[in-house]
């Protein structure tokens, strides 16, 4: 199995590392297990098929289940040896704040908010309203231009990408979105099945936006590009004030490491159901 799990770093590398890069995690740990951390009760990590084609998790003999009491599933073999890798990754102390990938999962089977996939769909696209890119502030001079150079382009790719008018505004109030441009990503979201749409909710709450969300899945934009993007304001304040530096760095690699896990899960939820089978050859 962990023949596989080398060729899935190669072909996820980044993601996976930046996902192990920082050791806290927000949004969709308030549905993690009650304890940040506990002793580790287990040797050996594998990962089997299961009834229907789905895969578990096996700690040593025992089937790993998710905080809600339900048997631990996951729809393919990429995203089974990804959550295993996470399970693999523990020492003495299982520190469940790190396991980004296990509570996306988590978060999908159990399903704690008893929503649908159009109430997420719904829920996603209130974002859009308040969307990071689309704020602007009327000064300093600085940012004004900042703002202008470095999120124009993005905001002019997704309206071009999708056939859509989102624009900007300085009012508080922010800009007035289209029902049509509503529309067409409500349509877009649609073709998401429930465990990715659970991933890209998560990432747009990551990000306070669907503009760098949507450019992140799309391959537009580098996770590190969509983070730094959105700490856009914060980043000009830092660079003028000065920070905190570790403050700073911790912040930064945490929400690239939830980001991260988020943008993975999402790519791992749409993989066939199994590792292509050269991927499991030396």
């Amino acid at each position: 199995m962990f023949r596989s799990l080398v060729r899935l770093r190669s072909r996820f590398g980044n993601a996976l590392s930046l996902c192990k890069e920082c050791p806290t995690s927000q949004l969709s740990l308030k549905y993690s297990t009650a304890t940040a951390e506990r002793r580790k009760f287990y040797q050996d990590v594998s990962i089997s098929q299961g009834e229907g084609g789905l895969y578990e998790i096996n700690l040593d003999q025992r089937k790993l289940k998710t905080p809600g009491g339900n048997l631990f599933t996951v729809p393919n073999e990429p995203l089974a040896i990804a959550v295993a890798t996470e399970w693999d990754a523990q020492r003495e102390t299982l520190k469940f704040y790190t396991m980004h990938l296990t509570t996306l999962c988590n978060t999908a089977l159990d399903n704690p908010t008893q929503r649908n996939k159009d109430q997420m769909i719904s829920a996603a696209l209130k974002y859009l309203e308040t969307d990071t890119v689309c704020y602007r502030v009327d000064d300093p001079y600085g940012l004004v231009e900042l703002q202008k150079n470095e999120w124009d382009p993005v905001l002019h790719w997704i309206e071009n990408r999708y056939n859509v008018t989102i624009g900007s505004s300085s009012s508080i109030l922010g800009p007035e979105i289209p029902e049509a441009t509503k529309d067409t990503f409500r349509q877009h979201l649609k073709s998401y099945n429930f465990w990715s749409m659970t991933g890209l909710e998560y990432v747009i709450t990551q990000l306070k936006s669907v503009v760098l969300s949507f450019g992140m899945i799309d391959k537009h934009l580098s996770v590190e590009q969509a983070v730094l993007l959105s700490r856009l304001e914060e980043e000009y304040q830092i660079q003028r004030w000065g920070n905190v530096e570790w403050a700073h760095d911790y912040d930064m690699y945490e929400l690239r490491a939830r980001t991260a896990a988020g943008a993975l899960f999402i790519q791992l939820s749409s993989e066939s159901s199994t590792v292509k089978r050269k991927l499991m050859q030396d």
